[in-house]
């Protein structure tokens, strides 16, 4: 679908100054709302939600459905009563928004975090007020569907000291139904208060998305291709994706060698069936992005190059060289989703070396792609991620998966590659972040999105991911002393100048949003 002329900041929760070592759903992420509105932003970018696995990145999560429980506000929890403000004195006084939002220690938010969720949610389940008692049991009830299975794997992993499920017994593993009763009654309690920790997530992560509404905020979702192995997912349903008779891949995603790695990027995620789904008319990729569309209001879709061909290999493989490109659905898994959904209010992440057929999917569909100004000032094939040629495009100064502005200026970007920025930018007086910020907001591309990283002008130091290294990514957090006035104003002038300026939106009865 095509969307308005509008602009916005790309940054994930995570990286909100909040007290506990981690950003969550709390007063720091209202505080940042209120930046935006400021500064006359209509859209906030997340990566995302779900709860972390391997690596602690976004991307690696062991649902596509549950949400991320670090995310939860305690401070929020403690002003409906779910937990005392005095426990929350136990968080450590150096990991906290007071001592400068220094980098996430995950391995100390999980310690430290984890044991007063689960204690406020024991408190909830206890003592909770009938009417969110009641709000509690209408979750469970409609979300089932993917609740039920999520809360009892997830109990499970934690009995199996985190091990991957293809590693418990077999008779869990393969989910014999005497096994999954006899656990669901021995891990009630456990799996009656994981339950609560989801319902806390989406109730807090709704009333931020409504609070964003009310300053004509838009939430741009993203939604990965892939899921984790060791997750809900492939443990529920594993005879949707290529496993062999011992319930372990048989391939694996990745890419091949490009710009990031001379060795591609093994992902190592589970493939598909995508004969089976079809079969099943897609519904869980309908159930998949129906829960998107209810939690954000655009979605950005990873890898799209995935649904037209995708990199398989080998899964006794070390690397991605040794892979071949092997057809995706293509328009019938979209056109199932169309139907289901009414419309497709994605855009799709389609940057490297991406094929005539796979523009030729997204023309038919009608689903924006993506321009990254830094990889604009190469050789003339890069020329189609400079602003000129972004019409109708979502443009970003650069992604989670780039080195900042700055710090690709400083150390990353080639000679040439200076030199035609500034070519094509000009000299400026208040650094390059901000010739690269109004270049994409005076840009023809519909939807403008800035990492806030580029917006402080932050160096190499700040930079969210280096893809295929392993460790050290997903920490960065905000200083709250940056959100200056001034910096508001600025960016509130450009949107003005571009006519990027915030269209309300309309509430439906339902409690989601007209986008």
């Amino acid at each position: 679908m095509p969307f308005p002329r509008a602009a916005g900041i790309l940054l994930h929760p995570t990286s909100l100054p909040a007290a506990g070592g981690i950003g969550d759903f709390g007063p720091a992420a209202y505080r940042f709302v209120d930046f935006l509105a400021a500064a006359r932003q209509g859209l906030w970018q997340v990566l995302p939600l779900g709860p972390l696995g391997y690596g602690n990145s976004p991307y690696s999560s062991t649902s596509a459905f549950a949400g991320n429980p670090l995310l939860i506000s305690l401070e929020r929890l403690a002003e409906r009563g779910w937990i005392d403000r005095g426990k929350l004195g136990q968080l450590s006084s150096d990991n906290s928004a007071s001592a400068g939002a220094s980098p996430i220690d995950y391995d100390r938010v999980f310690a430290q975090k984890m044991p007063l969720l689960f204690e406020a949610a024991r408190n909830f389940l206890r003592s909770g007020s009938s009417e969110t008692l009641s709000r509690f049991q209408d979750f469970r009830t409609q979300n089932s569907w993917w609740l039920d299975d999520f809360v009892l794997f997830d109990a499970l992993r934690a009995t199996q000291k985190l091990e991957s499920w293809h590693q418990w017994s077999q008779d869990l593993a393969h989910r014999e139904p005497s096994a999954l009763k006899k656990a669901s009654t021995e891990l009630a309690d456990d799996i009656q208060i994981r339950s609560a920790l989801q319902f806390a997530f989406y109730e807090q992560w709704r009333a931020l998305r409504r609070y964003c509404a009310e300053h004509s905020i838009r939430i741009v979702g993203d939604l990965a291709i892939f899921v984790n192995y060791d997750s809900a997912d492939v443990w529920t349903h594993p005879h949707l994706f290529r496993l062999n008779g011992d319930l372990q891949p048989e391939v694996v995603s990745g890419v091949p060698p490009d710009f990031f790695s001379n060795t591609g990027q093994r992902w190592g995620n589970p493939l598909y069936r995508w004969d089976v789904m079809k079969s099943h008319g897609y519904q869980w990729w309908i159930q998949r992005l129906r829960w998107a569309t209810q939690n954000c209001d655009y979605i950005r879709l990873d890898h799209f190059r995935g649904f037209d061909q995708f990199w398989e290999i080998p899964a006794g493989e070390e690397t991605a060289v040794n892979g071949r490109w092997v057809d995706g659905p293509r328009d019938d898994l979209f056109l199932k989703i169309r139907e289901a959904l009414g419309g497709l209010p994605f855009f799709a992440e389609d940057l490297g070396y991406i094929t005539p057929e796979v523009h030729a999917l997204r023309d038919r569909l009608q689903i924006p792609g993506m321009a990254v100004l830094q990889f604009g000032f190469g050789d003339p094939g890069a020329h189609i991620y400079l602003p000129h040629r972004a019409a109708g495009k979502v443009i970003y100064t650069g992604t989670h998966d780039n080195d900042t502005v700055v710090g690709w200026w400083n150390s990353g970007a080639a000679e040439h590659e200076r030199r035609n920025a500034e070519s094509y930018l000009g000299r400026t007086d208040d650094g390059i972040h901000w010739a690269f910020i109004r270049a994409a907001l005076c840009s023809p591309a519909s939807l403008s999105i800035v990492p806030l990283q580029d917006v402080f002008g932050l160096g190499s130091e700040a930079r969210m991911n280096i893809p295929s290294v392993n460790g050290n990514n997903w920490r960065w957090r905000f200083d709250q002393n940056l959100l200056r006035p001034e910096i508001a104003t600025k960016l509130a002038l450009l949107a003005e100048l571009s006519d990027r300026l915030p269209e309300p939106v309309v509430p439906l009865p339902n409690g989601n949003f007209v986008a």
